[in-house]
């Protein structure tokens, strides 16, 4: 990697803005589509809990792995890691010479 490859720290806020735009946006469509179908399912909908919270259930999981990715891409595993990896490379090099 070199250092033009190199994020800068205003393009990480950048990057890491546009990933809080996206979850919010996630986050107010899931609310908003999930309340029209709660509302339909249950006035429409026969006895009982039925397709509403299958979608509710299964798309929560999707928000909830959405908002996984943006706290852990904020915490820069990926670089952290590429660093480490480079640096136990170096020390293995180093000492088979």
């Amino acid at each position: 990697m070199t250092s033009k490859d190199t994020p800068t720290p205003e393009m990480l806020a950048q990057r890491r803005a546009k990933y809080l735009t996206g979850l919010l946006w996630h986050v107010g469509v899931f609310v908003i589509i999930n309340a029209f179908f709660w509302v339909l399912d249950l006035t429409v909908g026969q006895e009982g809990l039925n397709w509403a919270f299958w979608i509710t259930l299964f798309w929560g999981l999707a928000l909830a792995f959405h908002a996984l990715a943006y706290y852990v891409d904020g915490r820069q595993v990926e670089t952290r890691k590429a660093a480490e990896y480079l640096a136990e490379d170096r020390r293995r090099e180093a000492t088979s010479r």
